[in-house]
């Protein structure tokens, strides 16, 4: 089961009550990212925090309210602020060049007009076992921004989700060689969620404002019929779209736009044999259902994303006995979001059904 809370009020006490009523789950994630760190780069927590606070100045003057929430988490779960910016700025601490670089891994997956009339995203979320207890499934209703529903880590303010106004946001990870000390990709992705439209949206993250690469799915219905999905690549120094023209697009861990390949070079050294293999597979699934004239729902959303061929690394992952400690992942949780009805179908490990959790169709449409 993942644990709900409702998060109401100021960006402050937002976050003291995600800290407080998820204290386990934020202790969860602190052990498990000091382990992770330690293991995989040789980094001592103390010098992870010492990373997360070269963000501190960018994150003031993109957000000040992301500051208050995480100083409210902070202070509800009885650690330090530097802990839960951390937490945050795990992504970029995760690709510093010390030691071995390591990310999270997933399939994105979405479909919308003209192939359906729905704007449909989902994905799996692929990481470490031990961080399946810290998922945290949020519902926040925030002064001066959309309604959102999120399901995140213990402690880390920005992840999958979508919001009131029909904007949904799932993530790919990107490992490359180069980072800056701008806004942590979590940071980014609350951004997003926090926007009203796709342009809002892709208007936070563009022009070098985020500090590391990765792929932002974007979807949005406005609640008329009216609807779309794009991919971006994004990293510091330039961003691209990238597939969605023909209404259906994917995305895994690897970089595809050759305008990125010019900034920073992809280090994923298993992408041949895992985000590549997934990334074709992905594709062949929505192919052979458009092919086939198949009605393409959140049914079939469940099945694709449940898809095991080329197990261990199939789109619905395992973990590889044979890889390093901080290579070993596996699906976390599956998440299915139909933007157009504001209804999320969610997951958690890589067996059983899909179970539909309390929406937000109520407040927005």
């Amino acid at each position: 089961m993942i644990k709900k809370l409702h998060l109401q009020g100021s960006a402050k006490e937002i976050g003291f009550l995600h800290g407080s009523q998820g204290k386990q789950e934020v202790m969860n994630s602190l052990k498990a990212y000091e382990r992770l760190f330690y293991v995989a780069k040789k980094m001592s927590w103390q010098e992870a925090r010492e990373q997360a606070l070269l963000h501190l100045n960018a994150i003031e003057k993109y957000d000040l309210q992301m500051i208050e929430e995480m100083e409210g988490i902070a202070e509800g779960a009885g650690v330090d602020f530097e802990d839960i910016l951390t937490l945050n700025a795990r992504s970029e601490i995760a690709l510093t060049n010390i030691g071995e670089v390591f990310s999270d891994g997933c399939t994105s997956m979405a479909v919308s007009s003209p192939i359906i009339k729905d704007t449909i995203i989902g994905q799996t979320w692929d990481w470490t076992a031990s961080q399946k207890n810290s998922l945290l499934l949020l519902d926040i209703e925030a002064q001066n921004a959309p309604r959102i529903t999120m399901v995140t880590e213990g402690g880390i303010i920005g992840k999958i989700g979508f919001n009131s106004a029909g904007v949904g946001f799932c993530l790919n990870a990107l490992v490359t060689d180069k980072g800056t000390n701008k806004i942590p990709l979590h940071l980014g992705y609350r951004a997003v969620l926090n926007s009203y439209s796709q342009a809002e949206a892709i208007s936070k993250i563009s022009n070098g404002q985020i500090a590391a690469t990765g792929n932002f799915l974007i979807g949005y219905d406005d609640g008329n019929g009216n609807g779309m999905t794009v991919n971006l690549e994004v990293s510091p120094f330039g961003i691209d779209y990238v597939g969605g023209d023909d209404g259906w697009l994917t995305h895994t861990n690897h970089i595809c736009s050759n305008v990125i390949k010019q900034y920073v070079n992809d280090v994923n050294d298993v992408r041949f044999e895992d985000s590549i293999l997934r990334k074709k597979r992905a594709d062949q699934l929505i192919k052979a259902s458009i092919a086939a004239k198949e009605p393409i729902n959140e049914q079939t959303f469940e099945r694709w994303l449940s898809d095991t061929l080329n197990k261990p690394s199939s789109i619905n992952h395992f973990e590889n006995e044979n890889a390093p400690e901080y290579r070993k992942v596996e699906t976390i949780f599956s998440i299915i979001m139909n933007l157009s009805e504001r209804r999320v179908l969610l997951r958690v490990g890589q067996e059983g059904t899909f179970e539909e959790i309390d929406n937000i169709r109520a407040v927005t449409m």
